[in-house]
Parts: structure tokens; C-alpha cells; sequence
């Protein structure tokens, strides 16, 4: 019996783990490449995962409500067409032989892969019942959590199906042990040269673990106060802020737009928009522009790798979409590419589908920069985190009328007048964007703004 494994997909560059939330195959059916056997839930996206080749469904090794992490097989699929083993989920079958290969390949394919260990993998095939081995199986990523601590995964009692072993208990362990009393120390020695001291964690790895790893300080509750346990996009949601602040050193600049012209644009050819089924906002404007600058500032639509910067070969605009609860962020493919109504129907599009969880995985990935747009609320100015994997992200405040001192182009006279005027801010990694960079970035973009063409 040929078995192949199908994974728990990588479903965004930020999303580390799914639940599945519905089998769509039975053990024994028989399935055709690229059918969907199984439909999964992360905090940005629903999708049906297909079946990689044909075969027959043998095992199914994730229950439904389960949450796993990305690599982590979810099923087995036979596709010389063997025998379905019997019961009803699948665990009564006997665990591959290859079993050890197969998690140096999840090892491998998950995003968060660690450096390789040089202990050998515990072997899961040993003999025993289907729920001991289930309980010996873990995530790559809860091995290298428990090997990084020190902890023996047989220590830790697991909530997840048949007693695996998640990341939530092996967190819980570790903050249990944290509180304990420390046992009283003996006095230490000095190490004998034949028995030098042990070396400092390796600075990778130090890395890793700040990059990686997201605990949250608790404080204690009041007699008023109400506790609510956070649900998963709100969770995902912090963890994912904390990260992109302990990397990106942010620095935010601001500037104010006047839209007047803008506004006039859009009042002449609403009607006309209108009769091509196109709804064009002010943010449509303001991506049109956007991605039309930062064709002439490669740092701003990069990111920092290592010691080496990626200067991206597309512009791909990241758009922020309120959830009520949470927010999530399509992007606008090739958005330099596109016409003023292209762009409006993009963004009109991809909010609607966002908001009725009907993102494909792929839409979500491949931003290059963001634009957030908190004054849709009436907010003067926000200051956004710059998203992981970029340089910068726009905030674009409450477009309202002003009253201001401008001055008459012919004649040079002062005069007061009313104006709808914005004010921008651009939030920027200074490891690889300066102020100069910035404040230049944003005079070009109020230039394009201001004198916006007619027939964009």
C-alpha cells in the first residue's frame, strides 16, 4: 500500500496553525486529485483542501475541532488502492513504517522549521494501542518548544484527541513550573578545566525564540472586573502585533492632503462610475496614488532579511478590512498596474468576500506594503504596526473640511478658504527606511494627490 500524507497547508505567511472543521470524505471513500476531502478554519480564512493525488482515504489522524499546526499531517491517503483500515476514525491502523521520514518532511515544510537535531526522532511506531501512539505524536513545533526547555513531552498531560500533547498544555506545563518554589541551589562551583562551563544558547536560536515565541503577562482580577478567554483571532491577532514590534524599530511620520480636487473628480464621474457598476471611494484614490509612488522608492516596498535587503518586484497593496470583530488583509495584486476603477472594484470586491469569509489563502499573502484607514470612523490620525515582511504601512485619517489660509496662484494673495483636507501617517522600518526617505515619500504622494489626472 502506497500512503501519502496530506499536510495542514501553509494558508498565509502569518498563519501558523488551522482547525479542521469538517470532514468532507469518509475512511474508505475513494477520492480523485484535486477533490476536497476536508474543510479547515484559520483566524483569516475558510477554505476546502483537495486531495494532492488519487487515492483512498485510510486514516484521518485530525478529528474535527482539532487546531494544529501548520505541516502537521491531517490525513493518509492510499493511492495503490488499498483496504480502508477498520473503525471509524482510523487510528486502529498500524502506523507506517515511514513514520519517522514523514516528520523530517513536516520538520522540513513548516514555516517555523528548527535547525536539525542531532538526536534521533522519537520512533511512533512502536507497538502499543492507537491511542498510545497518537499520544506520542506531537507537532514539529511542540517537540522543538518541550526540546528547548527541557521538558519530556510523557511529563505533560495533553488535551488534545487521544491525550496529544498540544501547544497550549506544553504552555500551561511551563508557566505551572515557573510558579513552583526554585529548590534551593547548591553553592555553585567553579568548573574544572577538564569539565568546561556549558556554551551560551547559540544566537540563532535566541532569535528564533524571540521571533517565535509570544507569552502575555497576567495580571491579577478585581472584584468587578469580568474574565473572557480570548478567541482565536483575537489570539493569533496579538501574538502576530507583539512579533512585528519586537523586530521592525518603528518610526512614524505624518503630513496633511488637501482633497479638494479629489473630491471634485469623484462628484463629476460619480454617475458615470455608477453606470459601469463601479463604486470608487476616496481609498481607491488613495491606493491609485500610493502604488504609483512606490514605484520610485524600492526600500519603502521591501523588507529587511538577515543582513540583506529584498526589494520587491511588484506592488502588491495590503488593504485593511474591519471585521466587527478582528480585521483581516487582502491584497491588491500588481495595484500599478491598475486603473482608478480597477482599483475600486478591487477593494469593493475584496471587502465584501472578506467580510463573508470567502478569502482564497492566496489573496491574503504577498503584500509588499499596507494601507489601514481608521478615519472611515472618524479618527484624526492613527499610528499602525507595520505588518511582518514589509516596510511600511499607511494610515489615512478622517477626510473633513478645514477652514485654511491659501494662497491664489496668480495673484500671491492670502486668502481663507474651506478645504477638504486628511491627515496621513507613515509608520516605517528604520533598519532599512529613513526620516529623509519618508518625508520625501510622503511629499511625493500629497503632489499626486493634489493634482490627481483627470483620466487615471
Amino acid at each position: 500500500m502506497a500512503r501519502i500524507e496530506v499536510p495542514m497547508p501553509q494558508m498565509g505567511e502569518s498563519i501558523a496553525e488551522g482547525t479542521v472543521s469538517k470532514w468532507l470524505k469518509q475512511l474508505g471513500d475513494e477520492v480523485e486529485r484535486d477533490e476536497p476531502i476536508l474543510e479547515i478554519s484559520t483566524d483569516k480564512v475558510d477554505a476546502e483542501i483537495p486531495a494532492p493525488q488519487s487515492g483512498t482515504l485510510v486514516e484521518i489522524a485530525v478529528q474535527e475541532g482539532e487546531t494544529v499546526e501548520v505541516g502537521t499531517i491531517v490525513a493518509y491517503l492510499d493511492t495503490e488502492g488499498g483496504a480502508a483500515p477498520s473503525g471509524e476514525s482510523g487510528e486502529d491502523a498500524e502506523a507506517p513504517e515511514e513514520t519517522p521520514e514523514a516528520e523530517e518532511d513536516v520538520e522540513e515544510s513548516s514555516a517555523e522549521a528548527a535547525p536539525e537535531s542531532k538526536e534521533e526522532e522519537p520512533d511512533t511506531s512502536a507497538p502499543g494501542s492507537a491511542e498510545e501512539r497518537l499520544k506520542q505524536r506531537s507537532t514539529p513545533v511542540v517537540r522543538r518548544m518541550a526540546e528547548e526547555h527541557g521538558v519530556e513531552l510523557s511529563e505533560v498531560q495533553g488535551s488534545g484527541h487521544a491525550g496529544r500533547v498540544t501547544k497550549q498544555d506544553l504552555q500551561a506545563f511551563l508557566e505551572k513550573k515557573d510558579e513552583a518554589p526554585p529548590a534551593k541551589a547548591p553553592a555553585p562551583s567553579k568548573p574544572s578545566p577538564a569539565q568546561p562551563a556549558p556554551a551560551a544558547a547559540a544566537p540563532s536560536d535566541l532569535w528564533k525564540t524571540f521571533y517565535g515565541e509570544v507569552q502575555h503577562p497576567e495580571f491579577p482580577v478585581r472584584e468587578a472586573d469580568t474574565v473572557e478567554t480570548m478567541d482565536k483571532i483575537r489570539r493569533l491577532t496579538a501574538e502576530h502585533m507583539v512579533v512585528a514590534k519586537r523586530i521592525a524599530p518603528h518610526v512614524h511620520s505624518f503630513i496633511e492632503i488637501d482633497f479638494t480636487r479629489v473630491d471634485r473628480i469623484r462628484r463629476e464621474n460619480k454617475k458615470r462610475w455608477a453606470d459601469q457598476g463601479a463604486r470608487v471611494s476616496f481609498t481607491a484614490f488613495v491606493v491609485w496614488a500610493l502604488s504609483r509612488v512606490l514605484r520610485d522608492y524600492p526600500n519603502v516596498n521591501a523588507t529587511a532579511s538577515g543582513n540583506n535587503i529584498i526589494f520587491r518586484g511588484n506592488v502588491n497593496i495590503g488593504m485593511a478590512v474591519d471585521l466587527d470583530p478582528g480585521l483581516i488583509v487582502p491584497v491588491i495584486r500588481d495595484a500599478d498596474h491598475l486603473s482608478l476603477v480597477g482599483i475600486a472594484s478591487k477593494i469593493v470586491d475584496l471587502a465584501e468576500r472578506a467580510r463573508s469569509r470567502k478569502l482564497g489563502p492566496q489573496e491574503i499573502q504577498g503584500a509588499t506594503f499596507s494601507v489601514t484607514n481608521p478615519g472611515v470612523m472618524g479618527t484624526m490620525v492613527g499610528l499602525p504596526i507595520i505588518p511582518k515582511g514589509t516596510a511600511g504601512i499607511l494610515g489615512t485619517g478622517a477626510i473633513e473640511k478645514r477652514v485654511v489660509a491659501v494662497e491664489d496662484p496668480e495673484t500671491g494673495e492670502d486668502s481663507i478658504a474651506i478645504r477638504k483636507r486628511s491627515i496621513f501617517s507613515l509608520g516605517y522600518d528604520h533598519r532599512i527606511v529613513d526620516g529623509a526617505d519618508a518625508a520625501r515619500f510622503l511629499a511625493d504622494l500629497k503632489e499626486m494627490i493634489e493634482t490627481f489626472p483627470e483620466d487615471a
